[in-house]
């Protein structure tokens, strides 16, 4: 019992941080990160993402794979634009601007508080 304890406590930690450390990157690109907008590319054979492509502030021109995938009630057309927020000192680091996965790490957050009690709850038991 103490085993299971132990890696549901574990599973949980590194899902609680994943989803915390998400939170974080999406608030420090949204808040201080340089933005622009991107030219949606096409989505390159074998990927579920589109490429985006935009100039950063000092003019170099970068292609990135699209954060978030496109869907039916939001998709990411070939040739449209999109704001997005970038990393200045790492570029490739993006986030479109109103599509942030805010959502998902929240859940990650969520869940991984979940199962460290529960794996607590169970060290305790066991």
């Amino acid at each position: 019992m103490v085993v299971l304890a132990a890696f549901t406590t574990l599973g949980g930690l590194v899902a609680l941080l994943a989803g915390a450390y998400g939170l974080q990157r999406t608030r420090h690109l949204t808040e201080a990160g340089e933005t622009t907008e991107a030219l949606v590319k096409a989505v390159p054979q074998g990927a579920d993402r589109p490429t985006l492509q935009f100039e950063t502030a000092d003019g170099r021109v970068l292609e990135v794979v699209s954060p978030v995938p496109a869907n039916r009630r939001r998709p990411l057309r070939a040739g449209d634009r999109v704001r997005i927020a970038y990393d200045a000192d790492d570029p490739r680091e993006v986030v479109l601007l109103g599509r942030e996965r805010r959502g998902l790490d929240r859940a990650f957050v969520a869940a991984g508080a979940g199962l460290v009690i529960v794996g607590l709850a169970l060290g305790m038991v066991g």
